[in-house]
């Protein structure tokens, strides 16, 4: 509707503008918007008072030309002029019953844009290192990401989405160590699991895997593996602590390369890593979110990329050598400091292997690049822009949206401490559905704290419950209506909705009418927030309305038209949910 009438209104100002000699006094869409207060029409319009200065009058004499000028259209009822110039437009119930039509003729798509016409977006989304089981925190970046996908997909984009596997770096070897002591565990040798390593039980499940499909192959005594090594400290100030446990740590990883020789130890390195990824995936798809590749960065570091960047940063003399180290002058294009490149050993920093994928992306064509970072990456944003612009000039191409901490009631978070909540283990308390659309129920942007009480309750006050269970609401009037002979209509005329006239009716109609405008802004501004809104809000008008009134009545027309907006209403609730990622229920 906003649409129409903006283009009622742009042929109106032209039409005055040219009159009064000022053709060039604007060119932007006239700014619409819906009204408050249904008494002040349906949508309003300040057209004329950004035209009072240029034109040099009053912003009402303006709106009372602008009206004048305005096209005819059958759907608007009337206009008014309000206060110092608004212009306020009346629809027709008639054009209200037209969105049912429009919806019931359509069907599940109704309102999306699948041409894919508006460029390739990459979004790259969770991308947890595979050294553990994904936590709340993963989970509400999985929500996030794979609904905006959805919704891009539905608003006009081609959506390609990706997770980056981080299977490079120490904190695999880290992984894989920690599994070597789990397998010698579950051999039977005596081992102890290091301050530093990864303790959780999820690898007690790997260490007995390895033993029951490779048998002894990786078994060494527990004397050869501590053999000459110092005692891990256990006391001092926590900075030398630190670093002493990281010492004894480096040290366990030399031993385990050493003893297992570079194909054993790649092979358990394999067999550990395989086993979180597989755990990921399964987590991720009792969670509805897939992904079309993913990404590793091994292969990334194994096929040169890294090295071939870094060669085009040195040609466009974008690098420096300093203390040992190469870096990036990536302060001169925007960062806040530059940043090393190689370490003084000759070690790739994540940032050179980070900035090489990023390169990846851009030469498969894609036209947007999305990632989807934890907020305490906010800043790695400026350092990645910046290899963006050096390697390819297209630091515009990156879009970076963070997303906020998750709080729980059953404590802290941290895969070191072997003391966390998984997203498994939440998805079994809570359920997928009541998990992702408690997620985006709140701005990315915001802090959440989790209700699980909230989000398992079967109340109003849930609005999971309350959106679902107004799809299941229409299914048993539906039920009920088949119970009786009667056929819910599949499609509907003018002459079908022409009952619709009642308050609650136009009310739920109006709400109905709003999907396209609130998907394609969800998709603009990147917030499937706001789409859990609006479905709330409609759900809303669905109760209200069936509060009010009876649908299975003895007025066949009646009956009929109530039947026709309820399975409007119901296509346009499960679409919505299906961009969620959340079921659509036929009965609760």
């Amino acid at each position: 509707m906003k649409a129409d009438i903006q283009s009622l209104l742009h042929t109106a100002r032209e039409t005055l503008l040219r009159e009064e000699g000022a053709a060039d006094a604007a060119s932007e869409a006239p700014h619409v918007e819906n009204t408050r207060d249904a008494a002040h029409g349906d949508l309003a319009t300040n057209l004329a008072m950004t035209l009072a200065k240029p034109l040099k009058r009053k912003p009402r004499d303006i709106a009372e030309a602008l009206v004048a000028r305005l096209p005819e259209d059958p759907r608007v009822a009337r206009v008014e002029i309000a206060g110092p110039g608004f212009i306020n437009f009346h629809f027709s119930p008639a054009a209200w019953q037209d969105t049912a039509r429009a919806i019931l003729e359509a069907g599940p798509e109704w309102g999306f844009d699948l041409s894919g016409a508006r460029g390739r977006v990459l979004i790259e989304f969770v991308s947890a290192n595979p050294t553990g089981p994904m936590h709340v925190g993963h989970g509400r970046n999985a929500a996030y990401g794979d609904a905006l996908a959805r919704i891009l997909g539905a608003a006009g984009w081609s959506v390609t989405r990706e997770y980056y596997v981080n299977d490079a770096g120490r904190q695999v070897d880290v992984l894989t160590v920690s599994a070597w002591l789990r397998y010698l565990e579950a051999c039977g040798e005596a081992v102890t699991m290091p301050a530093r390593g990864y303790p959780g039980d999820y690898l007690v499940t790997t260490g007995r895997a390895l033993c029951d499909v490779h048998g002894e192959a990786f078994r060494q005594p527990a004397s050869a593996v501590y053999e000459g090594l110092p005692a891990e400290p256990t006391e001092g100030d926590k900075e030398a602590l630190k670093q002493g446990q990281e010492e004894y740590l480096d040290a366990l990883i030399g031993r385990a390369r050493a003893l297992l020789g570079a194909e054993g130890y790649a092979q358990l390195r394999d067999f550990a890593l395989a086993a979180q990824i597989a755990d990921i995936r399964e987590t991720l798809g009792r969670f509805a979110v897939s992904f079309d590749a993913f990404a590793s960065e091994r292969a990334i570091v194994e096929s040169g990329a890294p090295a071939r960047a870094l060669q085009r940063l040195r040609d466009g003399g974008h690098v420096y050598e300093s203390e040992g180290a190469t870096w990036l002058a990536s302060s001169a294009l925007g960062d806040e400091k530059d940043r090393v490149l190689y370490k003084s050993d000759g070690a790739a920093t994540y940032f050179a292997n980070d900035l090489a994928y990023h390169e990846d992306k851009l030469e498969r064509g894609f036209d947007k690049l999305i990632d989807v970072w934890g907020a305490d990456h906010h800043g790695y944003i400026n350092r990645v822009r910046a290899a963006m612009q050096a390697l390819a000039g297209r630091q515009d191409a990156l879009e970076v949206t963070l997303i906020q901490f998750v709080s729980l009631s059953s404590g802290r978070m941290g895969k070191r401490s072997g003391n966390f909540v998984t997203l498994a283990d939440l998805i079994e308390e809570v359920g997928a559905d009541a998990t992702r659309f408690s997620y985006l129920f709140r701005s990315h942007d915001q802090h959440l704290e989790f209700d699980m009480e909230l989000a398992t309750s079967r109340s109003n006050d849930n609005p999971v419950y309350y959106v679902q269970y107004a799809h299941a609401r229409i299914c048993s009037v539906f039920a009920q209506a088949r119970d009786r002979g009667v056929v819910v209509p599949a499609s509907a005329t003018a002459e079908l909705l022409a009952p619709l006239t009642e308050k609650h009716e136009l009310a739920l109609l109006r709400q109905l009418a709003r999907f396209p405008e609130m998907l394609a802004v969800a998709a603009e501004q990147r917030a499937p927030h706001m789409l859990a809104f609006y479905l709330r809000d409609l759900a809303d008008a669905l109760h209200g309305y069936y509060n009010a009134h009876k649908v299975l009545i003895d007025d066949t027309a009646v009956r009929d038209a109530r039947l026709a907006l309820l399975a409007a209403t119901r296509s346009v609730l499960a679409s919505g949910l299906g961009l969620l990622g959340v079921s659509a229920p036929e009965s609760m």
